[in-house]
């Protein structure tokens, strides 16, 4: 049985849509879901789900191993990052070497890095004029969005898109291919 963590620090929906998605999974379980915001709505979904949930602030992150300690507890295999918006702790990335991963709701190198998240990723795709944008799946590494590239999926951009309308494209693909992807890494 392998054990997964989500993190994420808003409304949860991608980490809800993968849950659903290993409910009744032999060998994958999601055993955690952690949120860095105490009134995140995640943590409400894990509540509903059953699935143990952790709050955590910048010292449990940053200058302590109350994390690490809580994911070693917990016997966790892989880390799923989930719309989480802190930069990742080497302690973390040394203990689960390739075995945390991000989604990136736009086809990287581009419109990625640090303060690229959410509609203003969207934002910046509508602004550069892209006919395409899409979802990027890659390992976490000590830097924004350059862990190497699992996987990509994109979707067309229509010339009177709205970032809306983009980000609501963006989703379907998240829906659709994060919980494939993680079910085939494991």
């Amino acid at each position: 049985m392998k054990k997964i963590a989500i993190f994420a620090s808003g409304n949860g929906s991608n980490a809800q849509n993968i849950s659903d998605y290993f409910a009744g999974n032999e060998n994958i379980k999601i055993a955690l879901i952690l949120s860095n915001y105490k009134d995140a709505y995640v943590l409400k979904r894990a509540k509903k789900l059953k699935i143990p949930a952790v709050y955590f602030d910048r010292k449990d992150f940053y200058l302590s191993e109350n994390v690490l300690n809580k994911l070693q507890s917990f016997q966790i295999d892989f880390i799923v990052l989930a719309g989480f918006l802190w930069f990742i702790p080497q302690i973390l990335i040394q203990h689960f070497p390739n075995r945390i991963i991000n989604i990136h709701p736009a086809l990287l190198p581009k419109h990625g890095g640090k303060g690229m998240y959410g509609m203003k990723v969207h934002e910046s795709v509508k602004e550069s004029g892209d006919t395409e944008s899409g979802i990027t799946i890659h390992y976490v590494n000590d830097k924004y969005d350059e862990g190497e590239i699992i996987f990509q999926a994109k979707v067309k951009v229509d010339p009177n898109d709205s970032p809306e309308d983009i980000a609501n494209k963006i989703h379907k693909l998240e829906y659709e291919y994060f919980p494939k992807v993680i079910e085939g890494l494991l």
